[in-house]
């Protein structure tokens, strides 16, 4: 580890930071940052080449030259991705809105356990997901871990086909009509046959968990850092990002659902798995288009490196006679591979003794007992990044819950548009249409109204978009309340309290679409908000990982939903008295009203956590040329920092 020590003076130089600051003690900590700041130059060079980490290389780990830089990456190489992604998420939610009844009609297992095995399912395969990040960031990069997990995921999806197609993979429905299905009596699928379902199913989610989190982060890779245009560039492809995502639940929900009514599941499985074939052959066509990021080694190794080096240092003080300073590699490269140096910030500066250098480490210390300044600044961001995510586990845990109870409602109402009905499992798509509708209509009405209010450029910051996702998300869900006790009193006095699975005719399903298009509204600001703050904040080496914290959200969601459910149904039921509890099967005789009354005041508590992390939030220090010469100047939203080369 080749470094520079820079040697502590007898006194505090006089700095415009001392100055302001006025007390010794305040010096002494602004100190560290600037031994960092002065003990580089991070000039970009005046040509405006690339001369940190980051450098764009091919696919072979060769820098790109700038020659034919402009025939690489932008937005012809993103529209291939955005296929990929398309395909996936409508393998995704089309299994999501399949697999529980392919489970019970053809598998002739109990409702409620394929409810829970295919929640298990979605939740792994989200909450899973910073494996794959871990992979990409430490050792495959994004674009083979794309290639590889693709593939798996496509494999999966073959296996789920033959398990709907071959009757050997399948119980005996001889003799299993509607009525043998509801009093259980159906042959059920032996324990062969559910092991090979699962492990197909399995399959699926673990090629889902290496996709999810690398291709928004490999997708914005295409786009060059240096250009004037790179943030609009970079709000522009999370919004189209996410329009790919909404496509593929609007077939997954109306083309899927329809192949599956006319033609069976094996078909409706098929479609997703060559719709998956087809995607992965469009990906790897762009291959030559690609701009890569080289992997930085074990991003775990680095983050586990800082904790013990921290700790082994813990009794060290910053004011110690043996301090000489914070130890960084010289010149313009930092020494992780894939990543610009960080400056140094004041948080968490009880890590920053892993970096603290002092007599005792020699000229050549072990990376487990000194770490550079960029190392340190990682695990910072990676624990300054965790509360933002977290808040929105909430939002997802709210859209788990509406996948089953807003479905539930709507077998109690018409679903009538005229001459034409439509499907239940069909009504999901509204929330689709929403998102559909508000990204198309993002840059031309939302941006122009916002930006005459807040006055930022993009209409509103990331975090700020996030915010107003979770408002929505607590309007969406107070709606729900509202008119599910409207509905349940409308069922109690015209007699439908014992026939929960029958339609009323006066009462449309429609009055679902303020919800619906509500939690869409919620879902467009604070998911593609959420996305875009990650792959900015994120360290340039980690940003597979900071991608997957969205997953990880939605993923801890599913799970919360699940264990909510049964907190709620262990308290509020009771079947020895024969009391149902607020989620009762018959939605006449539960309250899903006041269930969703709980949901709004969690997400209200949660939205008050949210305003203090958002608060708390200081975003990453951006650098940026400055024409002075022989300075460079470290902005962000609190503080300038001025470091004389």
């Amino acid at each position: 580890m080749d470094g520079r020590e820079i040697k502590s003076p007898a006194f505090p130089p006089e700095t415009p930071h001392a100055m302001e600051a006025g007390t010794f003690n305040t010096q002494r900590r602004k100190r560290l940052g600037l031994y960092f700041l002065e003990s580089d130059d991070r000039r970009t060079a005046l040509g405006g080449g690339y001369t940190t980490g980051s450098t764009p290389v091919n696919i072979r780990g060769k820098p790109i030259p700038e020659v034919t830089m402009a025939k690489t990456g932008g937005w012809i190489a993103a529209f291939f991705i955005f296929g990929n992604e398309m395909a996936e998420r409508m393998a995704y939610f089309g299994l999501s809105v399949n697999m529980v009844a392919f489970m019970f009609y053809v598998m002739h297992r109990p409702f409620e356990s394929s409810a829970n095995a295919v929640n298990n399912f979605l939740g792994i395969s989200q909450a899973s997901s910073v494996l794959g990040g871990f992979l990409a960031d430490a050792f495959l990069g994004r674009y083979w871990t794309i290639a590889i997990f693709t593939t798996l995921y496509l494999v999966g999806l073959t296996g789920i086909t033959l398990s709907a197609t071959i009757t050997a993979l399948m119980p005996n429905q001889d003799k299993c009509d509607q009525n043998a299905l509801l009093m259980g009596n159906c042959e059920p699928a032996k324990q062969w046959q559910m092991i090979y379902l699962y492990a197909t199913l399995y399959i699926t989610g673990f090629g889902a968990a290496g996709i999810r989190p690398c291709v928004s982060s490999f997708g914005a890779d295409q786009f060059d850092e240096r250009s004037k245009a790179y943030k609009e560039h970079l709000d522009r492809f999370f919004n189209f990002f996410y329009l790919s995502v909404t496509v593929g639940a609007i077939v997954a929900f109306t083309a899927v659902v329809y192949i599956q009514m006319e033609h069976g599941w094996g078909s409706a499985f098929g479609s997703l798995a060559i719709a998956m074939g087809m995607s992965n052959l469009v990906f790897f066509l762009g291959t030559p288009l690609y701009r890569h990021r080289l992997p930085g080694g074990s991003p775990l190794t680095r983050v586990a490196q800082v904790l013990v080096a921290a700790f082994r240092k813990r009794k060290a003080s910053f004011q110690s006679s043996e301090y000489v300073g914070l130890y960084e590699l010289q010149g313009k490269r930092s020494a992780i591979i894939g990543s610009n140096k960080i400056a140094h910030t004041e948080d968490f500066r009880c890590l920053d003794k892993a970096a603290l250098k002092l007599k005792e480490d020699g000229p050549s210390p072990s990376p487990w007992r000194l770490c550079t300044v960029t190392q340190v600044e990682e695990v910072k961001i990676l624990l300054k990044l965790l509360p933002i995510p977290a808040c929105t586990i909430m939002l997802n845990l709210i859209l788990t819950e509406f996948l089953t109870l807003s479905v539930q409602q709507a077998y109690t109402l018409n679903t009538h548009i005229g001459h034409l009905k439509l499907p239940v499992t069909c009504m999901p798509v509204f929330p689709g249409i929403s998102i559909f509708l508000l990204l198309s209509l993002y840059y031309s009405v939302f941006v122009p109204l916002s930006r005459r209010i807040t006055g930022h450029p993009h209409g509103a910051s990331q975090i700020q978009r996030v915010g107003i996702g979770l408002v929505v998300s607590i309007l969406s869900v107070a709606w729900a309340g509202v008119f599910e006790r409207f509905r349940r009193s409308h069922a109690l006095q015209h007699g439908y309290e014992a026939s929960f699975l029958t339609p009323m005719p006066e009462l449309s399903a429609y009055w679902l679409l303020i919800q619906y298009c509500l939690i869409g509204i919620a879902e467009v600001f604070c998911i593609v908000g959420l996305l875009e703050f990650l792959y900015e904040e994120a360290p340039d080496a980690m940003r597979s990982i900071g991608s997957s914290y969205a997953a990880v959200a939605g993923g801890l969601g599913c799970f919360a939903a699940t264990i909510l459910n049964n907190i709620v149904k262990s308290l509020t039921g009771n079947a020895e008295k024969r009391k149902p509890s607020w989620l009762s099967q018959n939605i006449n005789t539960g309250r899903f009203d006041y269930f969703y009354w709980l949901l709004t005041v969690l997400s209200v508590i949660n939205f008050c956590v949210f305003l203090y992390a958002a608060h708390k939030y200081q975003y990453r220090t951006k650098p940026v040329n400055d024409p002075r010469d022989g300075m460079h100047v470290q902005q962000n939203n609190k503080e300038e920092l001025v470091s004389y080369a």
